[in-house]
């Protein structure tokens, strides 16, 4: 018998079109892994198994040949409106009020055939590198013991641990590319504009791009275009192109820790000898660049806050909001995000690509940090995660590709960031390392 759970999107899209599987068969699998699973895992918020099943069948009324994603099923953050379903944003002081339409990228996912199985978890309001909360705690299905990361922790973690192909993040600070590279996901922050974004209270000043998390590079492909509403096809011919590779933090103190530059430095190993021009080289990153990451990601916070009643907030949360408040102001200017984009735009004009760590350590173990202090928090999320904030500041699009093994067995990564429009260029150099060095897909959780 034919089992679809493990299985890319392509491969289950394709079987659905040719007829040779129904959606509510492909559905149906996937919902009983998550009913045997999730207990352990913690991605879901909520399961929508009655209502997906309802809307596999739905889809054997349309033209199935013409829909790209035909019975893939997959799982949104619960920062993202699903019609009919609270958006809670992994807090009890939101409104336990269903939606009354989709987010406009659940709304393409749905217009090209995906099944919306249900809502991952997050921390609270989105803010922190860890998932865990009054709704639920992801963890990492490679290594129970670990935090899946985040904010998009459960929609890595659903993936991960194969309850769906396909997962809907977002990523203000790291969001899509930390919990990706803790779980050995692919992920593509797209640039600025290029997929419609309408998160929270003004996408933290811009800074916040949705995204898709995939088990392969052709996932993630097929996943953006449908997010971008464009065709990203694969280039016809390889491209040579200037890859500079950096293991340096952006985050001045923080220390890359040994696994994660090894896979960096393999990695631009293998890139050399495929006949791209690569070269160490670290962007000119500014001193400044700590308290700014630190301004736009309390001001954040603090916009998002302002409605909700801060004692219904966790502890953690109302002294992040309370921090950024104080910065609103200036943040909302523009002006550190416009100096940072002119200090690296030369760098970008003279590389195409930039290859770094997507981690500097391993997750932070998988306890109850929304009971922890805010200053705990900070320093547990800057010392593993500081190569992703730069590139929400430009705006620019980037990748976490897995890349190796940690030694505890769990999976490494990399990053790759391009200048503005280059998701394609992003897209095949992680397809030529996913062919160079192939990853595992699935954590194995019997």
């Amino acid at each position: 018998m034919t089992t679809w759970v493990g299985r890319t999107a392509t491969e289950i899209a394709a079987a659905v079109r040719e007829q040779r599987v129904t959606p509510r068969e492909v559905v149906a699998e996937h919902l009983a892994r998550i009913e045997r699973f999730d207990g352990r895992v913690g991605a879901f918020r909520t399961v929508r198994a009655d209502a997906a099943l309802a809307e596999a069948d739905e889809l054997l009324s349309r033209d199935l040949g013409q829909l790209p994603l035909a019975g893939v099923p997959v799982a949104v953050k619960d920062n993202l409106a699903v019609c009919g379903e609270a958006n809670r944003n992994g807090s009890a002081a939101t409104p336990d009020t269903p939606a009354g339409e989709d987010h406009v990228t659940v709304a393409r996912l749905r217009a090209a055939g995906a099944v919306v199985v249900g809502l991952t978890n997050v921390p609270e309001l989105c803010v922190f590198g860890t998932t865990e909360g009054v709704h639920g705690t992801a963890r990492n299905p490679w290594d129970l013991s670990r935090t899946a990361g985040g904010s998009s922790g459960g929609s890595a973690a659903a993936v991960a641990a194969g309850m769906v192909p396909l997962a809907l993040g977002n990523d203000g600070m790291g969001s899509l590319r930390i919990p990706a590279a803790n779980c050995g996901l692919v992920a593509l922050k797209p640039g600025h504009g290029v997929v419609p974004a309408g998160i929270g209270h003004g996408d933290w000043f811009g800074m916040s791009e949705n995204g898709p998390l995939a088990t392969t590079v052709e996932d993630a492909r097929l996943m953006f275009s449908v997010l971008a509403d464009t065709e990203q096809p694969p280039p016809a011919e390889p491209v040579t192109r200037s890859i500079a590779i950096s293991v340096r933090s952006p985050l001045a103190g923080v220390r890359v820790t040994r696994p994660y530059t090894i896979a960096a430095r393999q990695a631009a190993a293998l890139l050399s000898e495929a006949g791209h021009r690569v070269r160490p080289a670290n962007p000119p990153y500014p001193v400044w660049l700590s308290t700014t990451s630190l301004a736009h990601w309390t001001a954040g916070t603090a916009v998002d806050a302002e409605d909700l009643d801060p004692r219904r907030l966790a502890r953690r949360t109302r002294v992040h909001a309370a921090v950024g408040r104080r910065f609103v102001t200036g943040v909302r200017t523009g002006v550190r995000r416009e100096q940072l984009r002119a200090r690296l735009a030369p760098f970008f004009a003279e590389h195409d690509v930039l290859l770094t760590p997507a981690l500097a350590r391993r997750s932070p173990a998988s306890v109850a940090w929304h009971e922890r202090g805010w200053l705990r928090n900070i320093l547990a999320n800057t010392a593993y995660s500081p190569m992703t904030p730069p590139w929400n500041l430009t705006g620019w699009p980037a990748m976490a590709v897995p890349f190796g093994t940690l030694p505890s067995g769990a999976p490494c990564a990399v990053q790759l960031v391009g200048r503005p429009g280059s998701e394609a260029a992003l897209l095949d150099v992680a397809g030529q390392l996913e062919v160079l060095n192939p990853w595992r897909r699935t954590a194995r959780l019997d």
